[in-house]
């Protein structure tokens, strides 16, 4: 098995490079010229140069060739900052036992050094290239993998335009019939018939319904699926033979019933509910004419991963029907995310205890539906035909590419060949697929040009799952040769609910939603700001993200320059909107002069705050990191935030302006302290506010580029324009999405590429959907050196 599937030059450790600083090993000996010459008088320290100043000064810290290793300073000498940042950061800190001995010119000359020899992007790919390492399936991966292959094998179902459930309303407590006087599509399930029936034409004290159709899971979690009733009720979801919600025979005078269930992201489910309202309880009406009939509702909820109860809404609903899915239950350990993106690159005891004990769970499913996925009947003649065709299918879509004889004689012939029965070797021959590294790593066999190899990196990098049955096709036919076939393929793909799914998932993380947040706020503060408005919030910002990247032009920009934002009845009372009470989600402008954009919204203006006051600091790192695309290093000690009650006539920006502004602190919140000053209108629960304590809120900013000039902002809108222009924003968003689409280091694909793919997006007008395409058809293909 070969190490890795394709390389760029093998990285070597520190002592194996040549020095960057002089091309001399003997650095020792240089810093003692250095010394001896500087001693003797024969030159000035104005005379130093930059690489001279840095042995002198820096280098027993940092290192030689500034790759640290020392106990306060173990971290190499690599970052984004500017050269301009770096001299500022010198002159005022270093070195740290005097520094005021490495100022002005000297600062300079030192900084500029230090960033041509390691500190740049370029310096590092020179220094230290990337490399496109093995990698082994991700959990996500993993799961949608063995959805897909197992589901390879059912029809498959089909998202329209469609939405809500198909409704059939019978005259009868009995569902189904001749009886059936309604067939319609309801778009939600939230009926309160009170002392009626559906119509006019029923019988109030007994009729029945039944909704089917699909849904559609936003993100991967475990959900609650809730049926609230006074009477009869059924729910089955993903799978006719149990259901999940069983309330069709009641004892007691419970009128909500709740389970959960494990749900991937992105995918769809089939979905049938039954009601029932009979006459138990009720007098015949000849015995008692003037008996009342009971009242009846029905409501279909869901909790989502992290939130609260809702109705399910008909944005995720559809009245076709979708087959089973199989979604795995077998818990994982969690991906390394270290450097900011789920990577495969980790092998423990636990993760390969999990794909044994995954690959169990999936041959027992197989071998539970056997007769279904495989179209053999055990009484058929040609069953054990049917059984090994079956079989080599698995396997090959399992592998990704056909079999070779060898592979045919191993994985299936031998399997029927030994076992005690067929049932027992269509488990083998499960368990034998899903544990061999074909399956488990990304790519084991042929070259990296090899066509099957590169169906693949197309179907992760959009899907995070196998090759459908067209690409598979594309590879045998020699279709996917060059970036136009791959684009074309990748164009194909687009409208895919994955792609869209992985898409959602990538603005989640971007906009730091992807884990629960917690928006609890001070009651005595804020009373009115509910669960119910938290929950709000999500889905607003949810609405937001599906609505630039569901879009043909899926213009990245609008995500910082939307001059309107989804409200619903109870959020636009809350903030000041002009809506009916009950009215659903819907686009607002919202003042012009307050807001533009995500960095505006009021779930992120929440979620980066505390519990009674904004937070700054939690503000301008997310737009440090996310939006421009800035490293942040751990704060080197644990810092408490001054409580506001111990510094009582201080502005929440004076506050912070304390609290940060130590040497120590200094170097990043420069940076970070501008960029949150400028959303200090908002306040905790993101409510516009014009004044803290009495006084005008200061909501003026700045930010000093990579260039070394620095942009000023009076509030956010100044803030989000620039941002939305920002050549760091765009080479920020194409890094990011590279990583999240490819799972290896966009510097392995070669030094020029991010700024291509930058330049690409830009003449796209920025549509993240093209620059899904064309990151895609870049690391499709094996990188060119």
């Amino acid at each position: 098995m070969k190490s890795r599937p394709y390389t760029s030059t093998p990285t070597r450790s520190v002592g194996e490079r040549n020095s960057p600083l002089t091309g001399c090993p003997r650095v020792r000996f240089g810093l003692v010229s250095v010394a001896l010459l500087l001693g003797a008088g024969v030159i000035s320290a104005a005379e130093l140069s930059g690489e001279q100043l840095y042995k002198q000064q820096c280098a027993k810290c940092h290192g030689a060739a500034g790759e640290g290793g020392t106990d306060e300073y173990s971290d190499p000498l690599i970052g984004d900052k500017s050269v301009v940042e770096l001299t500022a950061v010198i002159d005022k800190t270093m070195p740290v036992d005097d520094p005021q001995k490495c100022v002005g010119e000297d600062a300079k000359r030192v900084a500029a050094y230090i960033y041509d020899a390691f500190y740049s992007p370029i310096a590092q790919a020179r220094n230290r290239p990337a490399r496109i390492d093995l990698s082994r399936l991700t959990v996500r991966q993993y799961h949608n993998t063995v959805l897909d292959l197992v589901g390879s094998f059912r029809p498959p179902g089909k998202w329209t335009g469609e939405r809500g459930l198909r409704g059939e309303y019978y005259k009868s407590r009995r569902v189904g019939g001749r009886e059936r006087e309604i067939d319609r599509i309801d778009p939600t399930v939230q009926f309160d018939f009170g002392e009626a029936g559906p119509s006019e034409k029923f019988d109030a004290n007994e009729f029945s319904i039944r909704w089917e159709g699909s849904v559609l899971a936003p993100e991967t979690g475990d959900y609650e699926f809730i049926v609230r009733t006074e009477h009869a009720a059924r729910l089955w979801l993903n799978g006719p033979q149990t259901p999940l919600i069983d309330a069709w025979v009641k004892s007691g005078s419970d009128t909500e019933f709740r389970q959960s269930i494990r749900l991937l992201g992105g995918r769809v489910y089939p979905l049938k509910l039954e009601f029932s309202k009979a006459k138990q309880g009720v007098d015949d009406s000849k015995k008692n004419p003037n008996k009342r009939p009971t009242p009846a509702s029905i409501t279909l909820l869901w909790k989502l991963p992290g939130r609260i109860d809702e109705t399910i809404p008909e944005r995720c609903l559809t009245p076709q029907k979708w087959p089973e899915a199989f979604v795995l239950q077998t818990p994982f350990p969690p991906d390394d995310r270290s450097i900011g993106y789920e990577r495969g690159t980790t092998i423990s005891k636990a993760w390969d205890q999990a794909t044994t004990d995954a690959a169990i769970e999936v041959a027992g499913y197989v071998a539970a539906r056997l007769r279904e996925l495989s179209g053999a009947n055990a009484d058929d003649a040609s069953a054990e035909n049917k059984l090994k065709d079956f079989c080599r299918r698995f396997v090959e879509r399992a592998f990704r590419r056909p079999l070779s004889d060898e592979q045919q004689r191993l994985h299936i012939d031998e399997q029927f060949a030994s076992a005690p029965s067929r049932e027992i070797a269509v488990k083998r021959v499960v368990l034998l697929a899903l544990k061999s590294p074909r399956f488990l790593y990304r790519e084991v066999g042929g070259d990296p040009a090899d066509p099957y190899n590169v169906a693949a990196r197309i179907s992760f990098g959009l899907w995070d799952s196998l090759p459908d049955q067209p690409l598979l096709d594309a590879a045998k036919a020699g279709k996917l040769a060059d970036r136009a076939q791959i684009a074309s393929q990748a164009e194909r793909m687009l409208p895919d609910l994955r792609t869209q799914a992985k898409l959602r998932d990538f603005f989640r993380q971007w906009l730091r939603i992807d884990q629960p947040v917690d928006l609890t706020k001070d009651p005595a503060e804020f009373a009115d700001f509910t669960p119910e408005i938290a929950a709000d919030l999500r889905t607003s910002l949810d609405l937001t993200v599906e609505e630039v990247i569901a879009s043909e032009r899926a213009d990245f920009r609008q995500f910082l320059l939307a001059d309107s934002i989804y409200l619903n009845g109870r959020l636009a009372k809350f903030y000041g909107a002009d809506l009916p009470e009950d009215a659903p989600f819907q686009k607002v402008a919202l003042d012009p002069e307050q807001r533009l954009g995500v960095l505006t919204h009021p779930y992120l203006l929440a979620g980066f705050a505390y519990t009674s006051t904004s937070s700054p600091i939690h503000r301008g790192v997310f737009i440090s990191r996310s939006v421009l695309g800035r490293r942040l290093r751990p704060p080197p000690e644990a810092v408490t935030p001054l409580a506001p009650e111990l510094h009582a006539d201080l502005t929440t920006r004076e506050r912070i302006a304390l609290q940060t502004k130590s040497q120590i602190c200094s170097t990043c919140h420069n940076m970070i302290n501008p960029l949150g000053f400028t959303l200090e209108n908002f306040d905790a629960v993101g409510r516009f506010r014009a004044e803290e304590k009495g006084r005008p809120i200061d909501a003026s900013g700045s930010y000093l580029t990579r260039g070394g000039e620095t942009a000023r902002f009076a509030g956010p809108r100044e803030l989000a324009t620039f941002l939305a222009a920002s050549d760091e924003t765009h080479a920020a968003l194409v890094q990011q999405l590279f990583h999240h689409v490819v799972k290896q280091p966009v510097l392995a694909y070669g030094p020029n590429r991010a700024e291509e793919l930058k330049a690409t997006f830009a003449k796209s007008q920025f549509n993240v959907r093209r620059l899904a395409v064309e990151i895609i058809a870049t690391a499709a293909l094996p990188p060119t050196p």
